[in-house]
């Protein structure tokens, strides 16, 4: 199972994750709101670091978020608001880099609305519906993904914790389509910055 932990901005931090932890994927949050937004001044010490970068956008436009890709050497691009599948379609004809659609999740899921995105992105990301659009730090009922009926995988987000092992590994035998997990809140000191021995600590269990 992939690990992707999200919310990383400071270098020291970031150099620490990419040493110790080695996530597949580090997430870099460029929604101005968000309290673990990445400023440009970053760009430069965290564009050469060797873990894959996804960069978070929340209706940004395409040309912000091409700009990014470049300035922070992006692998991929997760759009967290509300991105219609025309604007997926313009995106993916301007970039190669892997697209993830995030779908906030209340008490339930329309799944004919998800349709039109399939083929455009390589993953769904499942979080907790928020107005702040994540890093809420609660959960949202797994069992809405039960009936997942496309063929690309997911990924699964929200209040996730050190505690959450031996449930995600049951989760993951029932819903194999079930890709990775993201971290964020639960694995923080403040906002923006990891506690390291918690995230080893979970690498450990969920990889033993």
């Amino acid at each position: 199972m992939q690990i992707k932990v999200c919310g990383m901005r400071e270098p020291e931090n970031i150099r620490a994750l990419e040493g110790i932890i080695q996530p597949d994927w580090m997430g870099l949050i460029f929604y101005a709101k968000s309290p673990r937004f990445v400023p440009d001044t970053k760009a430069g010490e965290i564009a050469e670091t060797s873990l894959p970068k996804v960069g978070v956008f929340v209706n940004e436009t395409v040309e912000q978020v091409l700009s990014k890709v470049v300035e922070f050497k992006l692998s991929a691009i997760q759009l967290h608001g509300s991105e219609s599948p025309a604007y997926v379609r313009e995106l993916k004809l301007k970039t190669d880099k892997k697209l993830w659609k995030v779908i906030s999740v209340g008490d339930a899921i329309d799944w004919e609305s998800l349709r039109e995105y399939v083929g455009l992105v390589e993953c769904f990301l499942f979080d907790t519906a928020t107005e702040n659009h994540g890093g809420s730090g609660e959960k949202f009922n797994w069992q809405v993904l039960k009936n997942y009926p496309f063929e690309a995988p997911f990924i699964l987000s929200g209040g996730i914790d050190e505690d959450s092992v031996e449930e995600l590994l049951r989760f993951a035998e029932d819903v194999p389509k079930l890709k990775g997990i993201d971290l964020n809140s639960k694995f923080e000191d403040v906002p923006g910055l990891k506690n390291i021995e918690k995230l080893k600590r979970f690498k450990n269990k969920l990889l033993r």
